[in-house]
């Protein structure tokens, strides 16, 4: 390599590594909100609530909608707008949404606290694409430890996002969680002003060649789309539905303060997003399918260690077996949907996956409350079964017909 050419490398390299950095501390402070939200939001709707408490995660399903609305709005966003804009508009609109989330909970009005909460979870999709911009400032060889910063800054917000709930759970007492939602403002704000020093490379949009493009129909009926997309939601639908009603299970049906059930929320997000800096290795070493497998496998140890009690440490190893869970089982699962399309149908297959996604996972949230309102604790746990059997089933199946597939 010449001299001029390893000058462009450095210089690529180190405005990528700039890029990044910025990027981390966006990721470390917008994805705080999301575990603070689903720490205290079913608490709070809670309170609000009458005789029926049924609806008391609502706010937590608006969180969800929010979150699929923004996944879809960022990708306009970025067209029209640029992305670094477009981020700087969805921190904008979670600090938007918290503070409207501690004027509702002064109000005692819960619907107000549920839209609150939906732009919370709009500002949450757009967080979502951090980790793709990340990757797309880096030169190729750069793009995984870009990505394992962005990881690692998920890392901050399991612990940044509790945390501030517990601090300031009642700072405007007496009325309990605006004070939370209120200190999400300026630190969102931050947030923006990290996000304004970006300078992130225009993409390069190339066509796909002549690689031919088949219909989203006949792609999604493919055992190896449906496999990945059944075990991928599935895992996140259960992993949203047990964490949403953990909290009321802690608080309201066995007496724990609401900073244990916090603590607890955030060691979840801890083993959420700390195996990820191996699981890539893993899907490397032993394929995506078994990795799916283990994840599976580890949300039935879940519900196993949720059954046996409901002490302290039955809750938090859940909690904590719950999040390792999801990571194998939809990491997994997406590289088996990413391995089932080409790049040039990458767009209508991933925008059908996250639609279905979401729209579960919104429903599996509001379907929390209902269930635990109904039935309690130990009903929930008894549904992880039949779901996680059926993805093994599926799972088996898909390595049995690549195992006949000729070499």
């Amino acid at each position: 390599m010449n001299a001029t050419a390893q000058g462009g490398l450095e210089k690529q390299l180190s405005s990528a590594k700039r890029n990044v950095g910025l990027l981390s501390v966006a990721q470390a402070i917008l994805g705080s909100g999301p575990p603070l939200a689903f720490s205290v939001g079913g608490l709070a709707g809670f309170q609000m609530l009458g005789a029926d408490k049924s609806l008391a995660t609502a706010p937590l399903t608006g969180f969800n909608i929010g979150v699929a609305v923004g996944a879809v709005v960022v990708a306009l966003a970025s067209r029209f707008l640029g992305r670094r804009e477009s981020f700087m508009v969805g921190a904008l609109t979670g600090a938007l949404g918290s503070a409207l989330a501690a004027f509702a909970l002064i109000r005692s009005d819960f619907w107000l606290f549920a839209f609150a909460l939906m732009l919370m979870g709009l500002c949450g999709g757009f967080t979502q694409k951090i980790r793709f911009a990340a990757a797309d400032a880096s030169p190729s060889f750069y793009k995984g430890k870009a990505i394992s910063w962005i990881l690692a800054a998920g890392i901050v917000s399991a612990i940044l996002g509790p945390q501030v709930a517990i601090w300031l759970k009642d700072a405007l007492a007496p009325v309990t969680f605006a004070g939370a939602f209120l200190g999400m403002v300026p630190l969102l704000l931050c947030a923006i002003v990290a996000l304004y020093f970006l300078k992130l490379p225009a993409l390069n949009v190339k066509a796909a060649g002549d690689e031919p493009t088949r219909p989203l129909r006949e792609i999604v009926m493919t055992q190896r789309f449906a496999t990945g997309m059944i075990c991928g939601i599935s895992s996140y639908a259960l992993m949203t539905f047990m964490m949403t009603g953990a909290p009321l299970a802690m608080v309201i049906g066995c007496g724990f303060s609401s900073e244990l059930a916090t603590l607890g929320i955030q060691w979840h997000v801890i083993a959420m997003f700390a195996p990820s800096f191996f699981t890539g290795m893993l899907i490397g070493r032993f394929g995506a399918e078994k990795v799916v497998g283990a994840g599976l496998l580890i949300l039935m140890a879940c519900a196993i260690v949720a059954h046996m009690g409901v002490e302290l440490w039955n809750f938090w190893g859940a909690l904590v077996l719950l999040g390792i869970g999801w990571n194998f089982g939809f990491i997994g699962a997406t590289a088996i949907v990413a391995s089932s399309y080409r790049p040039a149908e990458a767009d209508k297959v991933q925008g059908f996956h996250d639609i279905i996604l979401f729209s579960t996972v919104a429903l599996s949230s509001f379907s929390s409350g209902k269930v635990f309102t109904a039935f309690g604790w130990s009903v929930m746990n008894l549904l992880i079964w039949p779901v996680t059997i059926l993805c093994l089933i599926l799972v088996l199946l898909q390595l049995r017909a690549a195992s006949r597939k000729p070499a």
